[in-house]
């Protein structure tokens, strides 16, 4: 599911609200939980899962076409792990 779709979905359950209004909502969440991981903090969502931000140390790698060493940098990327309730659904018979 893309972002437009999340919104579209949203839109068509609440009638009622403007398709405006949840670009916004989904935009200002996703923003949020953006900055958060920028500043190194944990974002959980009960039921769904827990945001946080994990650490690689520099090291060597390999260009897979000609084999060579190839020096990679430290550097951060976004970590998720799915909540106990979330992965219960997932896996219900």
């Amino acid at each position: 599911m893309t972002k437009s779709e999340l919104i579209q979905r949203l839109a068509d359950r609440h009638p009622d609200l403007k398709q405006r209004v949840f670009e916004r909502i989904v935009s200002t969440v996703f923003d949020e939980i953006s900055g958060a991981l920028e500043r190194g903090d944990r974002v959980e969502l009960r039921g769904f899962g827990a945001f946080s931000v994990k650490h690689r140390d520099p090291r060597v790698g390999r260009n897979p076409r000609t084999g060579d060493a190839v020096e990679v940098g430290a550097k951060r990327v976004p970590y998720f792990k799915t909540g106990k309730e979330l992965r219960e659904r997932l896996n219900q018979d």
